[in-house]
């Protein structure tokens, strides 16, 4: 397994590095939550020695319901993401939806996430690759629910045929066996690093009910956050890479997939452990 190293960042995940940390929104709600989100979780990495990244989706495209919150959209989302990123001064990961998106989020975003219900998409693929490789960032790729560890290595052969370095982390957030619920093999972890790339556990995204949040009659995803701690633990003692972690000063009433992120108050407590987890595994 390889080390990635982002040219526009101090920022490395991979054998005999730090715990790395994707964290922050789910979606864009406003420029004023995502600095206090923001702050808190660059403080926290910070006093723990973790290399930091913030992550907020401009728009959530998959949503159970057509009235769900999608956040404020490409045209709106990027500048306010290149707005958080100075007032930070930290990396930033968001996801793309479609090819045309690839070269202006690559410009803003260090981490370029491929979702998992588009990473089979090869024309999103190539584009985001070639963007990627354009600007000098990384590729972000959440396995699909539906997909087997073993069967990531086709993201890893399209995205090579692009970029003649290593420049794709994998990401591990659950599959479906059943209705409206996810697990997470823990023995993916090491296939999907066998095929030469970082993996990261998304733990908030692990817990989520699919169409199954009882306040909308299952018109949006549930959640259960009192599992994140579980599957992130239990991720990194498995050998993850890096943590992908959603916080809100008030998840009951966030926007997006509340059910499913922590209070911010939970980030240093949880993050702590998880370093301390990645020491002893390491």
């Amino acid at each position: 397994m390889s080390v990635i190293k982002l040219d526009t960042l101090d920022w490395k995940i991979g054998t005999g590095q730090p715990l790395a940390v994707i964290a922050g929104l789910n979606v864009l709600e406003d420029v004023e939550l995502a600095i206090t989100v923001g702050t808190e979780l660059k403080s926290i990495c910070a006093k723990l020695g973790l290399p930091y990244i913030f992550k907020a989706s401009f728009d959530k495209a998959n949503r159970s319901s057509i009235k769900s919150y999608r956040g404020p959209g490409f045209e709106t989302g990027v500048p306010m993401l290149a707005e958080i990123k100075q007032e930070l001064g930290v990396g930033i990961c968001t996801d793309l939806h479609e090819p045309p998106q690839a070269d202006a989020v690559a410009k803003v975003a260090d981490l370029v996430q491929l979702p998992a219900f588009l990473v089979r998409q090869t024309d999103l693929v190539v584009a985001t690759a070639k963007a990627v490789e354009a600007h000098g960032k990384v590729i972000h790729a959440k396995k699909p629910q539906f997909m087997a560890p073993w069967d990531t290595k086709n993201i890893v052969s399209k995205v090579g045929e692009i970029l003649p370095e290593n420049r794709l982390i994998l990401c591990e957030r659950g599959s479906s066996f059943g209705y409206n619920n996810l697990v997470v093999d823990m023995l993916g972890i090491q296939q999907m690093q066998s095929l030469g790339c970082p993996v990261t556990i998304d733990a908030t995204h692990a817990v989520q009910l699919p169409g199954a949040d009882p306040r909308t009659a299952g018109a949006s995803t549930g959640g259960r956050r009192e599992g994140v701690g579980t599957i992130a633990k239990s991720a990194i003692a498995a050998g993850a890479n890096g943590v992908f972690l959603e916080f809100h000063t008030d998840p009951d009433k966030a926007l997006c997939d509340g059910p499913s992120c922590l209070p911010l108050t939970a980030a240093e407590p949880l993050l702590r452990e998880l370093k301390a987890i990645h020491e002893i595994v390491n």
